[in-house]
Parts: C-alpha cells; sequence; structure tokens
C-alpha cells in the first residue's frame, strides 16, 4: 500500500501588472517629480512667466516705503499699506503715526523726517513751513504736495446727553462768531482742522466790526484744549452744552473708542468746508529712483481708492462725496465748500498767536484830576473802570498782570503807586485783587499828570522781571499830557534813556492809550517809537474799549502790524 505524500504543492506565479497601472504609476512618479522641482523653479522665478509666484515667495530685496501720517489717519492708512504690500511685488512699507505739526517742523528746518510718503491732516502746512524755512533764512522743503486722499467735514461735537440742549436751535458758524455758542477749540497751532475753523469763523464774523473776529479769537482763547482728545473731555465737564470745532472723522473715532463717552456730530445750517489730507512726497517729485517712484504713485492710488478701508476709520473720499454709516454722524454726505487756501490761513494763525500768546502787562493808568471830568455823562475814569473790566473778561487765564496808577505825590515825590504786583490772573485772588484795584479807582483821582518818569518806571519793572516765554510789554493810559510840578524827566531825557534800555534780547514795548481830546498824541509816539510799541486813541467814551482790544490783538506784531 503506497503512502500518500499530501497533494502536490502549486507554484504561484506572480501577478502581471495591467499596462493601464503601469501608466498611472509612472504619470504619478512625474507630477511628484513636477511638484518638487516646480516649487524650486517656483521660487528661483523659472515659472514666472506662466505662474506669476506670491510677492511673499519671491526672492528679492523688497523696497521699503516708510509712511509717516496725522494720527487721526494713521491706523487706517497702516490698515490700507498691508493690502498694498499683499498684491504687490518686492515691497514693504511700514506707516508712522505723527502730529502733522511736528513732521512739518522737521521738515522746516531741513531734518530728516524719515519717511518717503507724509500724509498731514491739511494742505495748509505747505506754505506753513514755507514761511518757517524762510524765517529761518533756509531753502523751503522740497516736499511735493500732491492731490488728497482722504477728507472729512467740520462739525460741531457734542456730548450726546448735551444734544438735545441744541435742537431747534440753528447752529451755524456765525452763531460761534456771535459767542451765543459755547465753543472750545483745539489749538489751531497745532491742528489743521481748528485753523480750517477758524477761517469760517472770521468769514462769519460782523462785517460792520473790524474788531469782532479779534474778539471771538479772545473769547476762544480763554480755554485751549491742545488735542480733540482734551476738547472733548472739556466739553463733557463744561457747566454749560458746549460744542467742540473739529472734524466727523473724531467724532467717529471717539466713539468707536470710547462707548461710555459718545458724542453726536451737528452740522452747521450754514454750510461746513472739509478738511482733507493731501498725499505728500516727501523727497519732492521724485526720489531719483525710477522704481520707488513708481511704488509711491501705486501707494498713492491704494490710498486713494480704498474707500472702504477708510470709511471705517470713519473718512470721506477726498471729494468729501461719499456715504458711510457710523455712530454719531449722518450716513449721507454733507454738501461742503472749499476750505480758505493755507496762504490765508497763515495769517489766520498769525493773529491767533498774538491774541494768545501768555502776556505779562503792567497796566498803568492815570489817575490825575482830569480823569474826574465829565466823558458823555460820566466821568473818564468811570468810562475806562468799564472798559477795563470788559478786558478782564476778555483775558485768557494765561496772562500775568500788574496794575499802577500815577499823577503826583502818589509815594512821596514819586509819581506813581503799585497797586497789585503782576502775577497770573488764574491765580483767583490776584484776579479778585485786580478787579478790586479798578473798582477803587475813582476815589483815586487827584493830583497832575507825572507821565514821563512813571512810564521809566514802568518799563524798568518789566524788564527786570522779563519772562521770554510771555509777551513782555506795559499799557499806559492817559487822559492828558505830561505835568509834574516837581519837575522829573523831560520829553528829550525819557526818549534818551528808553532808547538805552533796548534790548533785542529782552523787548518791553509800550502801549499808549489816549483817552479823550487832550492827549499829547506826539509825545506818545515818540514814547511808542523809541520802545517799539503803539499808541491808540480814544476820542469817544465808548472807543475805550475797542482801543483795548485793538491794543490786546496787536501786541506782537509791532511795529509790522497791517
Amino acid at each position: 500500500m503506497s503512502r500518500s505524500t499530501g497533494p502536490v504543492p502549486v507554484q504561484q506565479q506572480p501577478k502581471r501588472r495591467s499596462i493601464r497601472g503601469t501608466m498611472w504609476f509612472i504619470a504619478g512618479g512625474v507630477v511628484l517629480v513636477l511638484i518638487v522641482t516646480g516649487c524650486v523653479a517656483w521660487t528661483k522665478n523659472v515659472f514666472n512667466p506662466v505662474l506669476p509666484a506670491a510677492a511673499w515667495a519671491q526672492t528679492c530685496d523688497p523696497v521699503d516705503l516708510r509712511v509717516v501720517a496725522d494720527p487721526s489717519i494713521a491706523d487706517a492708512l497702516a490698515k490700507s499699506a498691508q493690502g498694498f504690500d499683499a498684491t504687490t511685488p518686492c515691497v514693504h512699507t511700514t506707516v508712522r503715526s505723527e502730529k502733522s505739526a511736528d513732521t512739518a517742523s522737521t521738515l522746516a528746518v531741513g531734518g530728516d523726517a524719515k519717511a518717503d510718503v507724509w500724509i498731514p491732516d491739511s494742505p495748509a502746512w505747505e506754505p506753513r513751513m514755507q514761511v518757517l524755512s524762510w524765517s529761518l533764512i533756509r531753502r523751503a522743503p522740497l516736499a511735493d504736495f500732491g492731490p488728497s486722499i482722504a477728507s472729512s467735514p467740520l462739525v460741531f461735537a457734542t456730548p450726546s446727553e448735551n444734544a438735545d440742549a441744541f435742537n431747534g436751535q440753528s447752529l451755524q458758524w456765525s452763531t460761534i462768531a456771535d459767542g451765543d455758542t459755547p465753543a472750545l477749540l483745539p489749538e489751531p497751532a497745532q491742528n489743521g482742522s481748528s485753523l480750517a475753523a477758524l477761517a469760517e469763523i472770521k468769514a462769519t464774523a460782523n462785517p460792520n466790526d473790524d474788531l469782532a473776529f479779534s474778539r471771538d479769537m479772545i473769547e476762544l482763547g480763554k480755554t485751549i484744549p491742545p488735542t480733540v482728545a482734551d476738547a472733548f473731555t472739556d466739553a463733557e465737564n463744561a457747566s454749560a452744552p458746549t460744542v467742540v470745532l473739529t472734524t466727523e472723522q473724531s467724532v467717529v473715532a471717539q466713539n468707536e473708542s470710547s462707548p461710555d463717552h459718545q458724542f453726536f456730530a451737528l452740522y452747521p445750517k450754514d454750510g461746513t468746508v472739509s478738511v482733507s489730507y493731501p498725499f505728500v512726497r516727501v523727497a519732492g517729485p521724485t526720489t531719483g529712483d525710477k522704481n520707488k517712484d513708481e511704488l509711491i504713485d501705486a501707494l498713492e492710488r491704494q490710498f486713494t481708492t480704498d474707500a472702504k478701508t477708510l470709511a471705517q476709520a470713519g473718512f470721506r473720499t477726498a471729494n468729501a462725496a461719499s456715504d458711510f454709516a457710523a455712530k454719531g454722524v449722518v450716513a449721507n454726505a454733507p454738501k461742503t465748500r472749499p476750505a480758505l487756501d493755507g496762504g490765508a490761513q497763515i495769517g489766520l494763525l498769525q493773529s491767533w498767536s498774538a491774541i494768545t500768546l501768555r502776556s505779562r502787562m503792567l497796566v498803568v493808568v492815570d489817575t490825575s484830576g482830569s480823569m474826574d471830568e465829565d466823558a458823555g455823562g460820566r466821568s473818564r475814569i468811570a468810562v475806562f473802570q468799564d472798559a477795563a473790566n470788559s478786558m478782564l473778561q476778555l483775558l485768557p487765564p494765561q496772562t500775568d498782570m500788574g496794575v499802577w496808577t500815577f499823577s503826583t505825590n502818589q509815594s512821596g515825590t514819586q509819581p506813581w503807586a503799585q497797586q497789585t504786583p503782576i502775577l497770573p490772573l488764574s491765580d483767583p485772588a490776584h484776579a479778585a485783587d485786580v478787579s478790586r484795584v479798578y473798582a477803587s479807582l475813582s476815589g483815586m483821582v487827584k493830583g497832575d499828570t507825572g507821565l514821563y518818569d512813571t512810564v521809566l518806571a514802568a518799563v524798568k519793572a518789566v524788564q527786570n522781571g522779563y519772562d521770554p516765554h510771555m509777551a513782555d510789554y506795559v499799557l499806559v493810559v492817559t487822559d492828558g499830557r505830561n505835568d509834574d510840578p516837581a519837575g522829573g524827566l523831560s520829553l528829550p531825557d525819557l526818549l534818551s534813556q528808553l532808547k538805552a534800555l533796548r534790548n533785542p534780547a529782552k523787548p518791553v514795548p509800550v502801549i499808549m492809550v489816549g483817552m479823550g481830546p487832550d492827549t499829547d498824541v506826539s509825545a506818545m509816539s515818540q514814547i511808542a517809537n523809541a520802545t517799539v510799541g503803539a499808541v491808540y486813541t480814544a476820542e469817544q467814551p465808548h472807543d475805550i474799549t475797542n482801543v483795548l482790544v485793538e491794543a490786546l490783538a496787536q501786541r506782537t506784531c509791532r511795529p509790522y502790524c497791517s
């Protein structure tokens, strides 16, 4: 019986690969190679003509574009610049925030602004830089001011809880000019929008009153918030409903950043102007690098056409015609007119600076017997007392004031007497003391007019305590001519000594104010000329207040006042 050996194993045959599978394998390998080598080639820009690379993937040295922008628009431009870099090959754009006044000063003195492009808050910075450069005997900056990329209309901003207080009130620029609406104006020397607002106030001031605008500036100058943010805070703390003269965009920014401190934009019934943000090429029309110039051109197009990003920050387009939705402002763009040109705004700024410059003044009042004479039913000293009290109301708190009186024998044979020293009116006790002195003047009237010795002593006193950060001057009010029985200085002696005292580093102009027809205008003019001061006459009683306002308005521009 044979032994079974079991089934004979069958030899395994290798599987045959299908032609289709083999082709897919080969194709897959080729694709893998292409992907790997393609990536390498892509980074080497081999396939750029067919498959353009993303800007971040290119092996190029990116061109740095540096932008410096006013803080009000810097954040919006930074976002827009990100989009620009993402779609533009070989560029890296940075946006730095800096106050327009600071950038303008840097450029005007020939400094390095560390920027290729500047976006200030007003085109008026161009002539302002030029004037500053010329005053320093320097060439004007090369900066090339182009078209604006954005704008924002001027409005009256008020805390939301006060908005109802203005319901039914026709808010206009003229109501600001008339003083009917309490208003705050952020420092025009630092804010382009404030300077434009000042132009609107002047345009609507009483055309029949030459000093109306000076009074407006004096009133606004009592409280000068350095920034818009400070003005918003002051408006919230004001005792009466108050508006801030600012831009629509500032209201949007305030409401976005401070949900608990909301403001409404009130639009002037007599129309408004739009503040624009020009695109400025810092190096001039060209940098000398064609590629960089082309990138700057492209950046300008980006900023000009990126209306969505700018609208999110509260800006209208350059022509102020765009609409957008935001808290506290109207959706539809208000109608605007062009702002006053930059050259005209410079004149306004000079006037504003003269009015609001901190003053250190010694008021010297004639209390000789003739001040008791009739001046339209009242004594001359009574008329001056009213004018002096009005002047006190007009002066900003950043004023130092002292008061002397003069006639004859005020202190022994000395013709003058100090009634209160030169101290800040911001001190309530001193302000009250000055008011007390003015109220008591009518009881001091007697004697003759020891004018010349008093003027010399007053100039010496102010010069001895000279403050270089203030406008130091002497204001003399008199109704007559020098008449001192004790003798004293002659006019030639006085003029000689005044000229000897003149010090360009410590100028102390004497502003002479004559009351009535008996004043010695010739002598007063010579005294004023010797100190580079001024002479004003008030022939009628009601003129004295206007004369004092004009003297205050022009106290820093002598002898070049227009």
